[in-house]
């Protein structure tokens, strides 16, 4: 590579991806890096399941409960964007949004103590939820009413 850039980005993280992407549309000549087999640094998803079991060095592999495992896409780091957040008005400035979508998000999970929990959405879900230790839920209602 004997060309010349005005800017070189390592790694391809959602933060690098959006600075590659706002240097390129401002005129920037870039060279994006990455020094891993895959995309997204320690933001991406991992696709199928068993490509999880295996970066985590889970010998047995998924039990055949779960399903195929192209069907499961598990997020190492979760990632939710406001709808009219500054994160996606800079997406859209970059046009990333030509290789991303946008979808609805009919759950979160959340792995903790050997087990998989569900993210509360509600307040109902929030109360009854064993993934937060009991002693937060009067600070969560004292907090509420104080509201």
């Amino acid at each position: 590579m004997d060309e010349e850039y005005d800017v070189i980005v390592l790694g391809t993280g959602l933060t690098e991806c959006i600075l590659s992407g706002i240097m390129s549309v401002n005129g920037k000549k870039v060279l994006h890096m990455d020094r891993n087999p895959y995309y997204g640094g320690e933001s991406s998803s991992i696709t199928p399941l068993e490509e999880l079991y295996k970066r985590f060095q889970l010998l047995e592999g998924p039990p055949e409960t779960m399903g195929r495992g192209r069907d499961w896409n598990v997020d190492l780091i979760p990632k939710f964007l406001m709808a009219n957040g500054q994160l996606v008005k800079m997406l859209l400035y970059t046009e990333v949004t030509r290789y991303l979508d946008f979808k609805v998000v009919e759950g979160s999970f959340v792995y903790k103590g050997g087990k998989i929990y569900k993210v509360p959405s509600t307040e109902t879900e929030a109360l009854a939820s064993k993934a937060s230790p009991d002693q937060n839920i009067p600070k969560c209602q004292s907090w509420e009413c104080s509201q």
